[in-house]
């Protein structure tokens, strides 16, 4: 196939640097343009140093919205939307939006967790990448509000790299205040909240239980660990049988019946879901990249499953052992 003419708009952030960490490598991707209104006129390499010598690249102000087969949308959340409003790309060019803008699915969006929607994602025109956090708890409990294992109110912890805060310097993810620190915040109201309820009320009809999420940040750069557990009466085997028979089919999420630790997923798209019976309760962990399963690696699977590639296609990366 010809190869697909593809745009990043915001390419100069944490998420836009990785999307062309991936698709400057990718085989059926052309990159067109990459656009930054604050670094324009820049070369590649200058605002992300470690690229040098992948890409001839130079940032452009410009948005040019036709003869694109495909458009990442690397902005802040509220800004997609007003973007789309202003520019408009031909109905037959994948958007793909990295924001919270249209995770509601709203204005022909479809929600983007290819482990629950793999089959919308084919061929859609129009996707909302899911949140990190949201990743990291759906794929850690989709299979069991799926099977109905988890009846009463659902208790979460989440703990995420300095780089989900995004680029732009904040007192919270200065290196002094966040390094040998640990810190809560948005206390069982945090945004993506909502995301997760919409997905686990279409897995199942009528699900209503708390989610009782405490997000920590870490004194790490990338990844997310989730802990998350409910009263189970049945017996762990049950549910890893539920657990494997769900993500039986998955590129990138796998079960483990070891333990399993955060560096297996660093640097790469995979999420990795181990299971545990204590006291009554099923406690699930997950982890995974927050800048790549959590944001731009997921994103390109989408863009894999809207143009009729494997799934796996560019993402073939290595996680960090030591």
């Amino acid at each position: 196939m010809n190869k697909i003419k593809t745009a990043i708009i915001g390419a100069a952030g944490y998420t836009g640097g990785e999307l062309l960490r991936i698709l400057i490598h990718h085989p059926n991707c052309e990159l067109v343009y990459i656009h930054s209104n604050s670094q324009k006129g820049k070369r590649l390499e200058e605002v992300h140093p470690d690229l040098i010598g992948e890409s001839d690249l130079v940032f452009t102000d410009k948005v040019e919205t036709k003869g694109l087969d495909a458009v990442f949308l690397g902005l802040p959340h509220g800004q997609a939307k007003l973007f789309l409003e202003e520019n408009t790309f031909d109905k037959n060019t994948v958007v793909i939006d990295l924001s919270t803008d249209f995770r509601d699915e709203s204005n022909g969006f479809i929600y983007g967790l290819p482990e629950v929607n793999a089959e919308k994602a084919k061929g859609a025109k129009r996707i909302a990448n899911p949140g990190c956090f949201a990743t990291g708890i759906q794929l850690a409990l989709a299979p069991a509000i799926k099977a109905d294992l988890a009846k009463k109110d659902i208790h979460i912890t989440g703990i995420t790299g300095s780089t989900g805060a995004g680029k732009k310097l904040a007192e919270t993810s200065h290196f002094s205040q966040r390094n040998q620190n640990v810190s809560v915040y948005k206390l069982f109201t945090h945004q993506h909240l909502k995301e997760i309820k919409q997905t686990f009320g279409q897995l199942k009809a009528g699900f209503d239980q708390n989610i009782l999420f405490v997000p920590y940040r870490g004194n790490f750069t990338r990844g997310i660990w989730i802990t998350a557990y409910f009263p189970f009466e049945g017996t762990l085997e049950e549910a890893y049988k539920v657990y494997k028979d769900f993500y039986k089919d998955a590129a990138f999420t796998h079960v483990s019946e070891k333990d399993i630790d955060l560096k297996q997923v660093v640097s790469t798209n995979k999420c990795i879901v181990h299971l545990k019976k204590e006291a009554g309760q099923l406690v699930v962990y997950s982890a995974i990249d927050n800048l790549l399963k959590g944001a731009s690696g997921q994103a390109v699977q989408n863009y894999n499953l809207a143009f009729g590639l494997d799934e796996k296609e560019g993402l073939k990366l290595k996680s960090i052992a030591f």
